[in-house]
């Protein structure tokens, strides 16, 4: 099997816009801070001292951490320009064999990245529909509907089957969706942010402001602070790999190698900088939040709040639009749900091409190698994620701690993706010439960090108590589970059918006869 048949039957029609635009809706700013701007503001040490003062500089933090990682994904890319459709999978299998290991030993490489790689891909697709049924159950809260598990699961269902379905309809019309998601969502950054930052400086209402000068909102207050809201902050930004999974689709190799950095670029080091500034310049301490006859205010506020950014955004409307806050927020909040059904779809086409990869060469069952004859789609793929999808997200839908839970488990799939394929990358790059910084820093660099975030987050879910702590158990206990899956899968597969390795170009496919029958 050549390398390039991974993406039999897909057309090459991505440019470096596509490329981008694909990569760019999995790192959906306008999603994110609405949804994690409670969480950070909640966030305290385990003295119980609050962490959100530093949650800019955090993010800060954490976009240089996922500019390592998205250097490596980058370099690999380039090394490996024809990896079809199979990313982190495809690149491991290609390095080892590169650096002259066994069949064995690469195929064993190959099939621990791509199972691992299905705690994340196939994960969050859940995570994001349970996102949207909370999301849209706060919408439908303010108009006074009351809210049932069933409607909430329904809500999960229905979106899971319209992502599946733009995906099964080909990443063109993929595209399309994602291209205008994107630029929604940047109109309401833009415009929120851009009347944040006014209501800082005019002062209308003369509050008195959390942070005293601007200035003090970019830079550090505690140094542990920081590593707290990075944590987090981190996880907002994943997705800019999703480019490589379009290897087979796009027309120039060097356009998905572009595509990685400028994702992050654009979506981590433009659009979220200046949002998650504006919202810091914003928090006041006339911003109040009552519950349970208590009165909170500032971040306080802002983490007893269901929807922080959605109380901002009906001040904002309420001051500068003659009290039409409220639509105001329900407009923004139309651009919010579009950004988190934007990386519903990305990730959805990631997880999809992927798993194809795997059915294709045997790693998984054969079906999920399956392409549709004229759409170029692996519509078994599809059907089984959509299905996957709505029953994750129907349980985090169902509570805070379930939504909690599968979050973490994501993470931790996330965080273990990126750590090892990072260590690929050092592996694949080890003898190329060229600068020691690029070749050995950045991939050590990229693995360690990730590894750091994966302990963190395991460190914070336990010491957080309670329900959080209870979450960490689960995604802890889960991840366990689908190792050990993968273990006797990968066994039982290997006595019972070949793999084929996928070669060099120009070089005979490769069968590995430790494994064949």
């Amino acid at each position: 099997m050549s390398q390039n048949e991974t993406g039999k039957g897909m057309k090459k029609t991505l440019g470096l816009l596509g490329v981008t635009m694909n990569a760019m809706a999995l790192i959906a700013p306008g999603a994110f801070l609405w949804i994690t701007y409670q969480v950070q503001a909640a966030q305290t040490d385990p003295a119980g001292a609050s962490t959100a003062p530093d949650m800019w500089f955090g993010l800060a933090v954490a976009l240089m951490i996922s500019f390592l990682t998205a250097a490596s994904y980058a370099m690999l890319a380039r090394r490996y320009p024809d990896a079809g459709t199979g990313s982190s999978y495809t690149f491991a299998v290609r390095a080892f064999l590169d650096r002259g290991a066994s069949g064995k030993t690469a195929r064993t490489a190959k099939f621990t990245l791509g199972w691992l790689s299905h705690l994340y891909y196939w994960i969050y697709p859940g995570v994001m529909v349970a996102f949207m049924a909370v999301f849209l159950s706060y919408i439908l809260q303010t108009f006074g509907f009351a809210i049932s598990p069933v409607l909430q699961i329904c809500i999960v269902v229905v979106f899971s089957i319209l992502a599946g379905f733009i995906a099964y309809r080909g990443i063109n019309t993929s595209t399309i969706v994602n291209i205008t998601l994107n630029v929604v969502q940047w109109v309401m950054i833009v415009g929120v942010t851009v009347m944040a930052l006014v209501y800082r400086f005019v002062n209308p209402q003369q509050v008195n402001f959390v942070f005293s000068n601007p200035g003090a909102i970019v830079l550090p207050h505690n140094a542990s602070h920081v590593l707290f809201q990075a944590s987090i902050a981190i996880l907002v930004l994943v997705g800019f790999e999703s480019a490589t999974a379009l290897m087979a689709e796009a027309k120039k190799p060097s356009d998905v190698t572009r595509g990685v950095l400028l994702a992050l670029v654009i979506q981590g080091l433009f659009f979220y900088l200046f949002e998650y500034f504006g919202s810091q310049a914003w928090i006041n301490n006339s911003y109040k939040v009552v519950v349970n006859g208590q009165t909170y205010i500032g971040f306080a506020a802002a983490a007893q709040s269901s929807a922080p950014i959605g109380d901002m955004v009906r001040t904002l409307g309420d001051v500068f639009l003659g009290g039409h806050g409220l639509e105001l927020m329900l407009v923004v909040a139309v651009a919010v749900a579009a950004a988190i059904f934007g990386t519903i779809l990305a990730c959805t086409n990631t997880g999809i091409r992927v798993s194809y990869t795997m059915g294709l060469e045997g790693e998984l069952p054969r079906v999920f190698g399956r392409l549709d004859s004229k759409r170029g789609t692996p519509y078994m793929c599809v059907v089984v994620l959509t299905v996957v999808s709505a029953v994750i997200g129907g349980f985090g839908a169902l509570s805070i701690a379930n939504l909690t839970a599968v979050t973490l488990l994501s993470n931790v799939g996330t965080f273990l993706l990126y750590g090892l394929t990072n260590a690929v990358a050092f592996f694949a790059l080890a003898k190329e010439r060229g600068s020691v910084f690029v070749r050995r820093v950045i991939p050590n660099l990229g693995a360690a960090t990730n590894i750091a975030m994966l302990i963190a987050v395991i460190w914070l879910g336990t010491v957080g108590g309670g329900m959080t702590q209870w979450a960490a158990s689960i995604a802890i206990a889960a991840t366990a589970v689908w190792a050990m899956a993968g273990v006797a899968y990968f066994v039982i597969n290997s006595r019972t059918a070949p793999s084929a390795l996928l070669p060099f170009p120009g070089k005979e496919p490769v069968r590995i006869p430790e494994v064949a029958k």
